[in-house]
């Protein structure tokens, strides 16, 4: 939209009596609000940046914190462990199929680029894989649940 196209916008909306008009034309949002005494509009102009189509933005949710154990020692434990997080929001499953074997269990041994579990996002199956080799030690999410980006999903024994 050109400015005279605006201009002739905010007239017509002006001249008909309607107390608010939104208008959204490929990356610009227009709102225009009048008032009823001196029917003068008030206007609002919002530009958006078109999006992106090949990479899609995540934003990141908060992940809440678990209130502090009075004993460290767990926290600890787990120092000495790698925590394998998911790279996106989405649905985790440790198997490739409902009829499958699960990818890894407590206690198996991984290598590098072996696939750890699978995370739906948008219909899209993503195969997660190991960057590191080690032993698995516990598996942090249950099958089928909601996964945010950067959660922990497993944690592993490099030794």
């Amino acid at each position: 939209m050109d400015l005279k196209e605006i201009q002739n916008l905010i007239k017509f909306v002006s001249n008909s009596g309607v107390a608010e008009v939104k208008l959204e034309t490929g990356d610009i949002k227009i709102t225009i609000r009048t008032t009823l005494e001196g029917n003068t509009p008030d206007i609002t102009y919002v530009q958006q940046a078109p999006m992106q189509q090949a990479v899609p933005q995540i934003a990141q949710a908060p992940v809440s914190q678990a209130p502090a154990a009075p004993a460290a020692t767990p926290a600890d434990d787990n120092a000495k462990y790698i925590t394998v997080k998911s790279p996106m929001i989405g649905t985790f499953y440790r198997k490739p199929a409902p009829d499958k074997a699960p990818f890894v269990e407590v206690g198996a041994t991984i290598g590098k680029g072996d696939v750890l579990c699978v995370v739906e996002a948008m219909k899209l199956f993503n195969e997660i894989e190991a960057e590191i080799s080690g032993r698995i030690v516990k598996i942090l999410v249950d099958d089928m649940s909601p996964v945010e980006f950067d959660q922990p999903l497993f944690l592993v024994d490099p030794s």
